[in-house]
């Protein structure tokens, strides 16, 4: 109880702060430069120009305080001391770059970055495809799409039952382990299997963002003019052929789009690893070491801020090139 009337009284609080500030704003601004006297034609060409900065003034106030000053932050303790107090140059660069835990964290990475937004575009694309030829459609989809509503640590729980292993000879209740015992296989700790405990990790975030790409590819296959479609058929086409000739070159900067905001989220991975395997078992990826370098043993500021910055490179460069091919698709229209 006293948690819910905290939160009742932030939500309170916020939404009359708020109210407060735009109506205190508006009403000095109106007061401030009045329309009324020689120079009221200046004054309101003036308000037209401000009264849009005091609206995103709360905005661009927060952005400044949570993104654009710990990145400045970040760079800066990367190039300091486990205090951050002492310079010491590039000198935690040059550790991250010959570290072995760093290697196999990159490593990593790029083997989610291959196989995870691969996984989950071409499902999205398949199941947005086939729902609309079936009556209960709408209802596969609300069930792919429920994941994307879970937490990743929630997710990561659900899936632990999935994994589970209670020794070779006591009884299983994972899923995973009852399907090989079905087949006449032998139990596994699959979380402690090289290689192999990865790809089941990535399974996890393939299972949630399936959902978000299906219902984009789902969006962007109803704009492909139903007249070309019937055409094609009229010629023969089979369903493959429309699927891959007139379906995916339609669609296929939609799907470039999907494929590069599912690579940032891939990017970023934390709260799986983290829930799953804590990065044991060499299931490490980036934002997990980061994490343990910065808040863990102590704390090393600077590496853990190293490799934060090393994880903000990598995505920068897909965010831009996301953002462009997004704006290139919306001057198409």
């Amino acid at each position: 109880m006293p948690q819910l009337l905290n939160a009742a009284l932030t939500v309170v609080i916020g939404v009359a702060a708020c109210v407060l500030y735009f109506w205190g704003t508006n009403w000095v601004l109106d007061r401030t430069l009045s329309g009324e006297g020689p120079n009221g034609g200046a004054n309101d060409r003036r308000r037209t120009k401000i009264r849009p900065w005091l609206f995103l003034f709360p905005a661009l106030f927060f952005m400044t305080v949570y993104l654009v000053y710990p990145v400045f932050e970040t760079l800066r303790l990367s190039l300091h001391d486990r205090n951050g107090t002492n310079f010491i140059g590039f000198f935690n660069y040059i550790w991250a770059f010959n570290d072995p835990a760093v290697r196999q964290s990159v490593f990593n990475n790029l083997l989610w970055l291959i196989v995870v937004p691969s996984l989950a575009t071409a499902f999205g694309l398949v199941v947005a495809v086939l729902a609309d030829r079936l009556w209960w459609g709408n209802i596969a989809k609300s069930l792919i799409f429920m994941p994307m509503a879970i937490s990743f640590v929630g997710a990561s729980v659900i899936w632990k039952f999935v994994y589970d292993f209670r020794g070779p000879n006591a009884e299983q209740i994972g899923i995973l382990n009852a399907v090989v015992q079905a087949f006449g296989g032998t139990p596994q700790a699959w979380m402690t299997v090289p290689f192999w405990n990865s790809i089941l990790l990535m399974v996890i975030l393939v299972w949630i963002q399936t959902g978000f790409a299906m219902v984009i590819l789902s969006a962007a296959l109803r704009g492909i003019p139903e007249e070309t479609l019937e055409a094609a058929r009229m010629d023969g086409a089979s369903d493959i052929r429309i699927f891959f000739d007139i379906m995916i070159p339609q669609i296929f900067p939609t799907i470039l789009v999907v494929w590069t905001t599912i690579t940032i989220v891939v990017l970023k991975v934390f709260d799986i690893v983290l829930a799953m395997t804590n990065g044991q078992w060499n299931t490490q990826v980036l934002a997990n070491l980061m994490f343990d370098w910065m808040f863990r043993g102590g704390g090393d500021f600077g590496r853990g801020s190293t490799i934060a910055i090393l994880i903000m490179i990598a995505v920068i460069p897909i965010m831009i090139w996301n953002i462009r091919q997004a704006n290139r698709a919306e001057g198409t229209r």
